[in-house]
């Protein structure tokens, strides 16, 4: 599922301050060291029982013979934590598929991270639930395509929206933090509203209106995923309305990279406030950035202090410095970071380019062009059984070509 995250960090104790020397001998220490990270998303698996065609995970996806075991897991959180991680994502593909869930969730927790769930709600029922809270698990965000069944697993690729109700309902009864996650695109756009009254009648504390990132799956998919401007412009016009109206739940609006002109800054800057590890281990300073022309260390080989601190991948866009004009000379450079590396390499072919997505941009005219021909197209689903050996279900009806 892989879907986008945020994290709010208020409320959640401290980690150790001491980090663990490096897993082998990497070169003098650098004086200088970057202030640490406080998130980590932990891609435990790229399996998932969705086929979701806007998944951010890499289209070449990390099978499961090549994932870290529970050792490293609980090595790697152990790590994360007396580097200064004090909120983990356990996330994927799909994180119930893993065994070890349990085994990892408690090594995170007894860490002192604070550790969410996302997940798309298959296969989390109450006595699953019950082990991984009694393990020490925190809250869940909880994967949702849509406001009906119908559209929900339309989208999905498979039927899943039951299976997401029940997942809501065993989370509200275990107590813990609700939120929804709704990557949004050009299918559902106009279901913003219907949305929200969803996560009202589920109990939802939060839900984070995604606007579609275009990596991985999305990328190839992102013809049939544009919305329009005016669709777009509703959206926005119903999200502020709702929040207006709407008490008790707090509405995340995440804005697309498409249509303002401003480059987001890549994960709150690259390599500044958080980093990925996917499931064979390799990490990343953003978790879309697999198809960069990096050498990602590995945390079988590197501790993840050294990684943080003294790679070469996370030190290559960190700052300002290896900017070039318009970024350089820009005012705007220690708030967008020149905006978005991967995003920057999908469309130009060069990660140090500045952003597209940023109307001062050289390359600016490929953003226009592409929202200017959108439109609808067949959908490309994402096809978990390359990774899991799984077959699912198709959805009745569905529209696009599904996985088998």
């Amino acid at each position: 599922m892989s879907d986008p995250v945020t994290a709010n960090p208020s409320a959640v104790p401290g980690a150790p301050e001491t980090a663990r020397e490096p897993l082998v001998a990497d070169g003098p220490a650098v004086a200088d060291r970057p202030a640490p990270p406080w998130a980590m998303l932990a891609e435990l698996t790229h399996g998932c029982p969705l086929h979701c065609p806007y998944c951010s995970n890499p289209v070449g996806l990390i099978p499961r013979s090549r994932e870290l075991g529970t050792a490293d897991w609980v090595r790697v959180l152990e790590e994360a934590a007396a580097l200064g991680v004090i909120h983990a994502h356990l996330s994927g593909g799909e994180p119930l598929l893993r065994a070890d869930l349990v085994e990892i969730t408690a090594a995170a927790a007894g860490a002192g991270i604070y550790t969410q769930l996302v997940t798309s709600g298959v296969g989390l029922d109450r006595a699953r639930l019950a082990e991984l809270v009694a393990a020490g698990l925190h809250s869940v965000q909880l994967s949702v395509q849509d406001a009906t069944a119908a559209a929900s697993d339309l989208i999905a690729g498979t039927r899943s929206f039951a299976a997401k109700e029940q997942a809501a309902g065993v989370v509200r009864e275990a107590g813990l933090p609700l939120g929804l996650n709704v990557v949004l695109h050009r299918r559902n756009l106009d279901s913003i509203e219907r949305i929200v009254e969803l996560a009202v009648a589920w109990g939802a504390e939060r839900v984070e209106l995604a606007n579609t990132q275009f990596y991985g799956w999305a990328l190839r998919n992102r013809r049939a995923l544009l919305p329009s401007r005016d669709q777009l412009a509703r959206a926005r016009e119903t999200v502020e309305r709702l929040r207006e109206r709407v008490e008790g739940v707090e509405l995340i609006w995440v804005v697309p990279d498409y249509f303002d002109g401003v480059p987001k800054p890549c994960m709150g800057g690259w390599g500044a406030i958080s980093l990925t590890v996917g499931p064979d281990g390799s990490a990343l300073p953003c978790p879309a950035a697999y198809d960069l022309p990096l050498e990602f260390p590995n945390v079988r080989e590197h501790s993840l202090a050294w990684i943080w601190e003294r790679s070469q991948a996370f030190e290559a866009y960190r700052g300002t410095a290896w900017m070039s004009d318009p970024c350089a000379s820009c005012a705007r450079r220690d708030l967008d970071f020149g905006g978005c590396r991967c995003q920057a390499f999908a469309l130009t072919g060069d990660a140090s380019r500045t952003d597209p997505a940023c109307k001062l941009a050289p390359d600016h005219h490929l953003i226009t062009e592409l929202v200017e021909s959108a439109g609808d197209g067949e959908l490309v689903y994402r096809r978990p059984e390359r990774v899991t050996g799984a077959r699912s279900h198709p959805v009745a009806g569905g529209g696009g070509r599904s996985a088998p």
